[in-house]
């Protein structure tokens, strides 16, 4: 298997699978440079569900977009399962990226002409697999998220917490070891965000998966086993473990 298209690895919850080292990332905006990110060192766990908080423009979804492969640093390296992403090439990172890891957003991103089946089958167009398989897989991942008896329904039959077990359905298809979500909460009420939360830790617990999630909230961040702040573009502390939704 190349290096593009390995899986994550790692079977220990301790074992860092993600190693980020001296990250920057630099915009340039009519000739002017904009630092976004600055010397952030981090480790995560493989196993772990790690929350990103920050104000607005602190550089939490900038962090996220390149450790999920969708842009690349200035400086700086992000190896992920023993793979420094921040020295494949374009076509290598799609690759990687539709192996390994699996996006959540906060407005869902589905397509409205496609069923909610069709929505999660879409990952599994870019693999080999055959009809059957892809349908298999659909179901399984449907299933997970307790939405199998909506999976013909388009994404304006259904409610925005339902969407969003869409979503969760499409990221866990491919079976990716990292799961990426931005502000995964963030348009929902109280009760279907618990829902989705409770959702992200059956992810963590049960199937091993390696959540980093992006969030200006408080409780939501509070599920997560770690938080991490950053402030202009610098880790600035870390929560060993948060304090219990409940608590705040």
């Amino acid at each position: 298997m190349s290096t593009s298209t390995a899986s994550l690895s790692g079977n220990e919850h301790d074992v860092p699978v993600i190693r980020i080292r001296n990250l920057s990332k630099t915009y340039f905006r009519g000739g002017q440079a904009i630092n976004v990110l600055s010397d952030v060192n981090l480790e995560i766990a493989h196993a772990e569900f790690l929350s990103l908080m920050g104000p607005s423009g602190s550089g939490k979804s900038t962090l996220l977009n390149l450790v999920a492969g969708i842009d690349k640093p200035s400086g700086g390296e992000i190896e992920i399962g023993g793979i420094n992403i921040a020295r494949l090439n374009e076509a290598q990172l799609a690759d990687w990226r539709a192996s390994n890891v699996g996006f959540i957003f906060q407005f869902y991103n589905l397509m409205p002409v496609l069923t909610a089946f069709e929505n999660v089958e879409l990952p599994l167009l870019l693999t080999n697999l055959s009809r059957s398989q892809r349908k298999a897989h659909v179901q399984a991942a449907l299933e997970m998220v307790k939405l199998t008896d909506r999976m013909d329904h388009y994404p304006n039959e259904l409610s925005g917490g339902q969407q969003q077990r869409v979503a969760i359905a499409r990221a866990l298809v491919t079976d990716p070891t990292l799961i990426v979500a931005d502000e995964p909460t963030g348009d929902l009420d109280r009760h279907t965000a618990e829902e989705v939360l409770d959702l992200l830790d059956q992810l963590q617990r049960d199937l091993g998966k390696t959540i980093i999630m992006v969030t200006h909230d408080p409780k939501a961040a509070a599920r997560a086993g770690r938080m991490v702040h950053l402030e202009k573009g610098v880790l600035v502390d870390e929560d060993a473990k948060v304090m219990p939704a409940d608590h705040l």
